[in-house]
C-alpha cells in the first residue's frame, strides 16, 4: 500500500511510492568492470519542499551474501512535473554528476530515465551517459540501470531488487498506535 504523508508536497503526490527506506541486491556486469551481487539500501525522503531526497549505498556482497567492500554511492534531488515529467540531478561518489530527465508512466508507478547531461572530474572514469527505469511491483521497488562509455555502446550494467524496511521511529510509532495489548497479546490476533 503506498502511504501519502501529510505534509508532502502537493506537486510530489505522484511519486509518492518511492518514499522510504528501502533495502535488497541486485547484480553487475559491465565491461572492465568487477563481474557481483551487491547490496543496496535506498532512501527517498522529503521535507515539504517540491522535492524528494534520494541517497543510495552499494557494496559487493560474497557468495555467502555478506558484505565485502563498498561499490557506489550517490545522492540527488528528484521533482516532477504537473505533465508528469520528472527530473533529476545526482552525484556519484565515483566523480559523476549527472541530469537525468524522464517521465512517470500513465496509470502505472513506473519511472523512465535518461541522462540530458554528464559532467566529470579527472578522476572519474569514462563515461557518457546512461538510462535508468524505476518500478514499483507488488510493493517492492526495482530498477535496472543502463550505461554507456566511449568505448562501450550504452547497455545494462546494475539492476536491484529493493523492498520496504522500517526504522526505528517507524516502529516506535507503530507500537504507540497499537494501544494496551492483553498481556497474552492473543487478542490481538482475534
Amino acid at each position: 500500500m503506498i502511504e501519502i504523508p501529510s505534509d508532502l508536497h502537493p506537486d510530489l503526490v505522484p511519486l509518492a511510492f518511492l518514499l522510504g527506506n528501502w533495502a535488497g541486491a541486485g547484480v553487475s556486469d559491465f565491461p572492465g568492470a568487477e563481474q557481483c551481487n551487491f547490496g543496496q539500501e535506498v532512501s527517498f525522503s522529503h521535507d515539504g519542499r517540491d522535492f524528494l531526497e534520494y541517497v543510495s549505498h552499494t557494496w559487493v556482497l560474497d557468495s555467502e551474501g555478506k558484505k565485502v567492500r563498498p561499490l557506489e554511492s550517490e545522492s540527488g534531488y528528484w521533482r516532477i512535473d504537473k505533465d508528469r515529467k520528472v527530473e533529476v540531478v545526482m552525484v556519484r561518489d565515483q566523480g559523476v554528476i549527472e541530469i537525468w530527465y524522464g517521465e512517470l508512466a500513465d496509470k502505472k508507478p513506473q519511472i523512465d530515465l535518461v541522462t540530458d547531461a554528464v559532467a566529470r572530474t579527472a578522476a572519474s572514469g569514462p563515461y557518457s551517459g546512461g538510462k535508468r527505469l524505476y518500478g514499483y511491483v507488488k510493493s517492492d521497488l526495482m530498477w535496472v540501470g543502463e550505461k554507456a562509455t566511449p568505448e562501450v555502446e550504452l547497455r545494462p550494467y546494475m539492476s536491484a531488487h529493493l523492498k520496504k524496511t522500517v526504522t526505528p521511529e517507524e516502529v516506535e510509532a507503530m507500537a504507540k498506535s497499537l494501544g494496551d495489548l492483553p498481556d497474552d497479546g492473543i487478542a490481538f490476533f482475534k
